[in-house]
């Protein structure tokens, strides 16, 4: 597809809907018209912040060789820590989904279990979400869940409020915040980076098995607002200091048993490198175990992998997204991670009449088809509020 014509349909989609996915894939769409087309490969040196994980002393290994096949679910903190966790791992018990994606760091900030460690306490702030976190590990290894822990990283409204010096400031001295109130915080600064691996590092002891981290990235349309906010950096490019962060992350973590996993844009993987937001994709996926691009149909506009209205089409879509993401990736042979996308059990309703549909059984199970097709075996479902399609058939 002419990469000019994506991006345009691209942005009127996008300048149509809301939410953060929407507001920050702008800046990825926009970053097509300035980048030029292919992607370099740089072997990074270990000490260089490069983000490869392909040097000699930095290889990349898979610290859970045992995994299974992870067909998994999204859990906010609220429902792991509530009545509706029952019903979720029934939905495990009775059905071949093995897995659960629980928010340990959310989208605010927030640390949703009570923790006692003062590495985390003194940048960190908790909230009682999950009150017992040991009893929720219990239960989840009781079930035969694969327990995954999603960490929030540079969206974090509550560290940059509490500390404006690791965040992006106006001139007089305020922090930056995005239409929706929320604030980033600056992922040059090596003190984020060991606060979230920190978190990370509990995550592990606490039993998850894969720390799979979100919102690796600049704020969207960064590039716009750079000069004219206050913040700490250094001579690296934002790509490069997003990368780093990964693949400091990926060391630290990697000893310890637990695979480190990214969540990134589905468009990714069919674009040029997002310089204004620090994000591309084969850098980060040197570097991870395994990388989720995030592939709901209702995201995708007229014109992507030649379909008049992809969430209609969620098939098509589907092995479109996928094909675009092997080409991206099969040139970094052994380093190729696990592919495992998320996929869409939502209705779009925001996209407005005529260009979305009622997601269902049948859609999921066209999304999971779509994926074997094309060669890809695991997956994670996302619904905001947890309430997944009945009598979908997961294989």
């Amino acid at each position: 597809m002419d990469i000019i014509f994506s991006t345009v349909m691209l942005l009127y989609s996008l300048l149509t809907g809301s939410g953060e996915d929407h507001a920050a894939a702008r800046e990825l769409a926009a970053s097509v018209l300035n980048a030029s087309l292919g992607t370099t490969i740089v072997q990074a040196s270990p000490s260089d912040g490069g983000g490869q994980g392909t040097s000699e002393t930095g290889v990349k290994r898979d610290p859970q060789k045992d995994a299974p096949i992870v067909k998994g679910i999204y859990v906010t903190a609220h429902s792991a820590g509530g009545a509706r966790m029952d019903s979720l791992l029934k939905l495990m018990d009775d059905t071949k989904l093995n897995s659960m994606v629980i928010d340990v760091k959310d989208d605010n900030g927030y640390i949703t279990y009570p923790t006692e460690t003062p590495e985390l306490l003194e940048l960190g702030t908790t909230q009682k979400y999950i009150r017992d976190i040991g009893d929720l590990m219990k239960k989840l290894k009781q079930h035969e869940v694969y327990p995954i822990a999603r960490i929030v990283v540079f969206k974090d409204t509550v560290l940059a409020r509490q500390h404006p010096e690791l965040s992006f400031r106006h001139s007089d001295g305020t922090i930056w915040k995005n239409g929706r109130g929320e604030s980033f915080v600056n992922p040059y600064m090596k003190e984020v980076w060991n606060y979230n691996v920190a978190v990370a590092k509990e995550a592990a002891k606490l039993g998850f098995k894969e720390i799979q981290f979100d919102y690796v990235r600049f704020p969207e349309g960064f590039d716009k607002k750079a000069d004219s906010l206050k913040y700490e950096k250094t001579e690296q490019s934002r790509v490069d200091a997003v990368a780093g962060f990964v693949k400091y992350a990926r060391e630290q973590l990697e000893p310890l048993g637990v695979r480190v996993s990214v969540d990134i844009f589905g468009y990714a993987a069919s674009v040029p490198a997002a310089e204004g937001i620090g994000q591309d994709f084969v850098k980060i996926s040197n570097d991870v175990h395994v990388i989720s691009p995030m592939v709901y149909p209702s995201h995708y506009s007229t014109g992507w992998f030649k379909q008049k209205v992809p969430d209609k089409r969620p098939y098509e879509t589907i092995v479109g997204a996928m094909e675009d993401t092997h080409a991206k990736l099969d040139p970094i042979g052994e380093a190729k991670p696990i592919i495992r996308p998320w996929i869409q059990d939502f209705t779009a309703s925001w996209l407005g009449q005529g260009n979305y549909m009622k997601y269902g059984k049948k859609e999921v199970e066209a999304q999971i088809k779509a994926l074997s097709d094309t060669d890809i075996h695991e997956f994670l479902l996302w619904n905001a509020g947890n309430k997944y399609s009945e009598g979908v058939n997961y294989e």
